[in-house]
């Protein structure tokens, strides 16, 4: 039996993509037979505080597997503005990471780690040197691309330093796991990764999540589920509001993330009735409100880093069989346009959102058949029970293998 080290900063119980995704592949894993450990941290996103709620321990399954769960206590906090205390959070997990590595009386034939952060990545390149084991990158946001897309650090000399870093790491790694076929473009050209070390593994759901979409007629409801953090659009949310405020038409929001008050207090001041905000939510629950709501809304800043994207909740909207009205670009906005699953606004015009909204309103058998196209396409292409198999056939075959470099690169 082949034994595996995960190495991520995110893990049940944090909410979120990241947190989810990490779950899953760890529970499949175990599933399937593998020997797997996981190093992680407290749970800290979106806070720590809320993780004092039971309701988030929620899987009893996780429960079964403590033994094989490593969590480290990181005194810095990590979910502020300032690019210092992000940082030391940073710093502070690398090095804590790197001790339980270099100490570790465990013997691994397979690390895998996951980036962002680009910290963790480079732990695994230790475990790896450290292990004598074989090192998957799991890439899900591409590092420090994304910093610079946010606007909170702009230091070309410790960015150029970080790319270099990332170029280091993406050679050591073994094999590289994509999350989104926009960043293939990035891993190859930019960094000159051989395309062979890449496999395409999205974020999926569980088969036993995807749903019907359940809206009741009464009134019309729009919902924004998701962080609301520096990527995202808060500006546009606003002014969205404010514009289905005029047209009577309800808006919830499940949000978490930097700006999430910012946004909060903006609609509070401007007293708008129809908003009604949601504090974080389990998965579980967070999937069964998104499925009562007739559309689900999708922003980014346009930024190009962000074209190379998709983000957690196109999936969850497609999860749920809820139409998706978006301002976004590039890979998004092609997965949204060519599966027929909702519209998209490139210009981030909140005037044009209302437009499509309101034409959804108007035309049910246009959102019946987005609903659907959603739930086939998840069930063809998003399902983790069929998805995790990339990743164990990278485990299982010899990753030297010309026979398996030749599968990969015609499948990607």
């Amino acid at each position: 039996m082949k034994k595996i080290l995960i190495i991520s900063q995110n893990f049940y119980p944090e909410i979120g993509s990241a947190g989810n995704r990490m779950k899953n592949i760890f529970l499949l894993l175990k599933e399937r037979g593998y020997d797997v450990d996981i190093l992680t941290t407290e749970p800290t996103y979106p806070t720590k505080k809320i993780f004092e709620n039971e309701e988030f321990w929620d899987d009893p399954t996780i429960h079964d597997y403590e033994s094989s769960i490593k969590r480290i206590k990181i005194s810095n906090r990590k979910y502020t503005r300032g690019i210092l205390n992000r940082l030391l959070f940073y710093l502070e997990m690398y090095f804590k990471f790197i001790m339980e590595v270099l100490f570790s009386r465990s013997k691994y034939q397979v690390v895998l780690a996951t980036s962002p952060a680009i910290f963790v990545a480079m732990v695994g390149v230790i475990a790896k040197w450290r292990f004598r084991a074989k090192l998957i990158l799991d890439v899900r946001d591409l590092w420090p691309e994304s910093l610079k897309g946010v606007g909170v650090f702009n230091y070309k000399f410790i960015l150029s330093f970080f790319n270099k870093v990332e170029k280091q790491i993406y050679k050591s790694s073994d094999e590289i796991i994509i999350n989104s076929l926009g960043f293939k473009e990035h891993i190859v050209k930019v960094r000159e990764i051989n395309s062979s070390k890449l496999s395409f593994m999205p974020n999926s759901a569980r088969v036993d999540e995807i749903r019907s979409n359940t809206p009741s007629d009464d009134r019309f409801k729009v919902i924004y589920a998701g962080n609301i953090g520096l990527a995202q659009d808060g500006d546009l949310l606003i002014k969205l509001a404010k514009e289905l405020a005029e047209k009577k038409i309800d808006f919830t929001i499940i949000g978490y993330g930097l700006n999430r008050q910012e946004v909060y207090e903006e609609i509070k001041k401007e007293k708008l009735t129809n908003v009604r905000f949601i504090s974080p939510k389990t998965r579980k629950e967070c999937l069964k409100i998104i499925s009562q709501h007739h559309i689900g809304i999708v922003t980014l800043n346009e930024k190009s880093v962000f074209e190379t994207v998709l983000p957690g909740k196109v999936i969850d909207y497609m999860t749920c069989g809820v139409p998706i009205v978006a301002a976004v670009s590039g890979y998004s906005k092609q997965v949204i346009e060519d599966e027929h699953v909702g519209f998209v606004v490139e210009d981030r015009d909140s005037g044009k959102l209302v437009d499509l909204i309101e034409f959804l309103q108007l035309n049910k058998k246009v959102r019946h058949t987005m609903s659907q196209n959603g739930n086939k396409y998840v069930q063809k292409n998003f399902n983790w029970d069929a998805n995790i198999d990339t990743l164990t056939k990278i485990i299982d075959k010899s990753i030297y293998s010309e026979n398996y470099k030749r599968d990969k690169v015609e499948n990607i």
